[in-house]
């Protein structure tokens, strides 16, 4: 940018589709030729719910210009349906840690998917560290005591299990992770516990695309949300994205009327 001006903004909507919405509207400006942005904020104050209209409206267009659905892309971060068929979390991990292997074939998943690096973290001595279920023992742990944490501050040099890093969930990792575009742009998603037992989540992104990627993430990361929170017996609070490059890629005239709420154009 010209001057050094650089694009950023902080925006919150009720649900995925309305946090969605304001923020490639944030980005979509004249003075934004490049639709970029650096360190963005989306808060999504109900992270479970969003407007199934409006996501077949977006699919329609996604699939026209050959990206998978919304649902492949929110499953990535959260498998809903294998969750739906497990009796407890250990079955649902013992299911995805057997398919793992097999789900790694698949075109872009050589390095992982951010759900199997959540229950199946890479650890010391070739050990897999389940961090979700790490999390929702903690969490029980914390919310029956008398002075529960409301929030722990770490930096990425944590690992999934240090036993003072009571809600963190990493995705990369250090030793591994060392190529410059692709898996994983989430780094981390960070959990806290407030005094009316909900919990909310912190995600932070090094890169977003936003009709690529951001809408499946947002949804994923809500049923994420919502799946720690009912296993930890609390209730489910706010989520909020924080991206270090934001950029609204794809079909800007066919994406416009989406999000000015005026009739949709064809593909």
């Amino acid at each position: 940018m010209p001057g050094g001006f650089m694009i950023s903004f902080d925006v919150t909507g009720g649900d995925v589709t309305r946090a969605w919405i304001a923020a490639c509207n944030a980005l979509d400006r004249k003075d934004n030729p490049s639709r970029t942005g650096l360190h963005t904020v989306v808060r999504i104050a109900d992270p479970t719910a969003d407007d199934p209209g409006f996501r077949t409206e977006l699919d329609r267009l996604r699939i026209a210009k050959r990206h998978e659905p919304i649902e492949t892309v929110a499953g990535t971060l959260f498998p809903a349906d294998l969750a739906a068929r497990a009796t407890d979390h250990a079955s649902l991990v013992a299911r995805y840690r057997a398919m793992y292997l097999r789900i790694k074939r698949y075109p872009g998943n050589a390095h992982g998917t951010y759900f199997g690096r959540l229950v199946a973290y890479p650890g010391a001595k070739k050990t897999d560290i389940d961090q979700i279920g790490n999390i929702i023992g903690r969490l029980r742990k914390q919310a029956g005591s008398k002075g529960p944490m409301t929030a722990a501050y770490e930096a990425d040099l944590a690992h999934p299990a240090d036993g003072d890093v009571p809600a963190e969930l990493l995705v990369h990792a250090a030793d591994r992770d060392n190529l410059y575009r692709g898996f994983p742009c989430l780094s981390h998603v960070s959990f806290q516990l407030d005094r009316d037992r909900r919990v909310h989540a912190a995600a932070l992104y090094r890169s977003q695309y936003m009709f690529e990627r951001a809408y499946g993430n947002y949804l994923g990361l809500g049923r994420l949300l919502a799946y720690i929170s009912a296993q930890a017996g609390l209730a489910v609070g706010t989520l909020t994205v924080v991206a270090g490059h934001a950029h609204l890629d794809g079909p800007l005239t066919a994406i416009r009327p989406l999000l000015s709420g005026t009739p949709t154009l064809a593909a």
